[in-house]
């Protein structure tokens, strides 16, 4: 008969023994589908070196784990994670360069989520002080724990909502680029991010093909805050036949100290 020591023992060996095929399947999983984010990232103008490869890695293998206690995307497999969020958010870096100088710039991601798309920014371009911006606490936690496996330097998590945040003097008008891929439509979305953007700098939204009833509709919201449209740049997402826009928007001026509106009322009330 076992004693109590030998079976935990036994079990001890058993679980470790799993965890390290889960892992070696896992890591062979990614590793088939590393090429694909390589590949793509090439097409859109990147050229991936082994260090950002391998956080790449590890914040999908973050975003898997998590993904099971909370809810942080409905795309279940490495490949649909690559493609949809990785390389979609890395699409945004090249039209951001078309406008703007990206060394050293403070950028902010507002409705962060999971971290797309600052979080693939950052791990490209380094140099770029970011905030990610999350009214939901258990989403911080995830991002404050991506921030910490990574080693990021210059990276705040900011949980709270945008309206707070866009009258604060610490952030308001104090970023070179506010940036979403909430799906928000866009007069909610220019509320909640050009009072963040100084004078002289970008709103970047991302869009699908419906972007241009959209910023028809959202024109006067955009220039009542301060804002100008400067560009819409059509994005081809390697891999999937799907429209992307990224619409720019260059701040022009101030935006009126009554804008944001208190909590909720640019979602009720859209300008």
């Amino acid at each position: 008969m076992l004693t109590t020591n030998t079976t935990r023992q036994q079990v001890s060996r058993v679980t470790n023994t799993i965890g390290r095929l889960v892992k070696e399947v896992f890591c062979f999983l990614l590793k088939d589908d590393e090429n694909i984010l390589i590949d793509g990232a090439q097409r859109l103008g990147i050229n991936l070196h082994k260090e950002q490869i391998k956080k790449f890695s590890r914040y999908l293998e973050l975003l898997v784990q998590w993904n099971q206690k909370i809810n942080l995307t409905s795309l279940k497999t490495p490949r649909e994670i690559i493609i949809k969020h990785f390389l979609d958010s890395i699409s945004c870096i090249k039209i951001i360069n078309k406008y703007i100088d990206t060394e050293e710039i403070s950028v902010i991601d507002v409705g962060a989520g999971a971290g797309f798309p600052g979080i693939p920014i950052k791990i490209i371009c380094p140099s770029v002080k970011l905030s990610l911006l999350e009214a939901r606490n258990k989403k911080s936690m995830f991002l404050e724990k991506v921030t910490d496996e990574m080693n990021f330097q210059k990276v705040k998590i900011l949980n709270g909502r945008a309206e707070i945040f866009g009258k604060g003097a610490d952030h308001r008008e104090r970023y070179d680029i506010a940036i979403s891929r909430a799906v928000a439509r866009l007069s909610v979305l220019s509320e909640y991010c050009l009072p963040l953007v100084r004078v002289g700098g970008l709103f970047v939204a991302q869009k699908g093909r419906s972007y241009k009833e959209e910023t028809d509709k959202a024109l006067k919201a955009v220039q009542l805050l301060g804002g100008e449209l400067i560009g819409v740049e059509n994005v081809r997402i390697p891999f999937i036949n799907q429209e992307r826009y990224l619409l720019v928007i260059k701040k022009i001026k101030g935006t009126p100290s009554k804008y944001p509106r208190k909590e909720g009322l640019p979602q009720k009330r859209p300008l």
